[in-house]
């Protein structure tokens, strides 16, 4: 498989709108924007979260959520609220089927697939493979989308997701060149076909830094699957194991995934921007 399958044909336009949200209150000490773009025929939606005060630019963060979730989705916020009072932008957009880009038709369908490739099983079709060659190429877009940002420093620029985020981030880094770090949480590897299979992919990621966050009573995600997924990844790399649940990570997890990106975006530990 090549890693062009992934990618959106060059000519297409982006067609970037950014403006202010409706109806979102934004987290203490930060300012929310919306932005939406065009990937592979699709209409992509995301937010972007930047510290309080303006007057600098900031490295960004691409975080993404888990399946069923979205943008908007309450962990990303635990995430993301400190991580932009800490110096970061951090920006989310809804995979597809999910969020904003829900189906009636197909979201469902969608979430059995992502059951039946965790379980690898038989039931995979070509609506999972399809479906990550989507959001790996959306991914890319996101950054292309948000590349001429006043506020953005893209060449300080991370990744970091939860389960598939984590599953469908591991291919993304793989592919894309500019995230320069990457913390993984409550993901694996062993999924799908191996066309789609994140363990094929995250190698391609070295000799950038990676963190795996997991969790030792993961009901969703098997250990043999976190744990072949951070074999397939190249040095430096580290892993981490919290005792808890899938959908129950800690603060504390939270907390080392920030200490680990704000390293490798080179932020200073107590930056002076901070707001609310």
């Amino acid at each position: 498989m090549n890693a062009d399958a992934f990618g959106s044909d060059p000519g297409d336009p982006l067609d970037v709108w950014l403006g202010e949200p409706a109806g979102h209150p934004p987290i203490a000490g930060t300012r929310l924007q919306r932005f939406e773009f065009a990937s592979r025929g699709d209409r992509v939606p995301g937010r972007l979260l930047l510290p309080a005060l303006p007057g600098r630019r900031f490295p960004l963060v691409l975080l993404q959520h888990g399946a069923g979730g979205s943008k908007d989705s309450p962990y990303l916020d635990a995430a993301a609220g400190p991580w932009v009072r800490g110096g970061a932008a951090v920006a989310s957009i809804d995979f597809p089927l999910h969020g904003e880009r829900a189906s009636a038709k197909l979201s469902a369908r969608a979430l059995a697939e992502i059951s039946a490739a965790l379980g690898r099983t038989d039931g995979v079709s070509g609506l999972w493979v399809e479906f990550v060659h989507q959001a790996v190429g959306d991914l890319r877009r996101a950054l292309d989308a948000l590349e001429d940002h006043p506020e953005l420093e893209m060449s300080r620029c991370a990744y970091a997701g939860f389960s598939m985020g984590t599953i469908l981030g591991a291919s993304f880094c793989g592919i894309d060149p500019r995230p320069c770090a990457a913390a993984l949480a409550i993901g694996g590897g062993g999924f799908g076909p191996s066309e789609v299979d994140p363990a094929r992919w995250i190698g391609r990621f070295a000799p950038r830094p990676v963190l795996f966050v997991n969790a030792s009573r993961d009901e969703r995600v098997p250990r043999a699957a976190s744990e072949a997924l951070f074999a397939a990844a190249g040095e430096p790399k580290e892993i981490t194991w919290f005792d808890c649940s899938h959908s129950e990570l800690p603060g504390a997890a939270l907390k080392a995934m920030w200490i680990f990106l704000q390293r490798h975006l080179l932020l200073a530990e107590k930056p002076h921007t901070t707001g609310g």
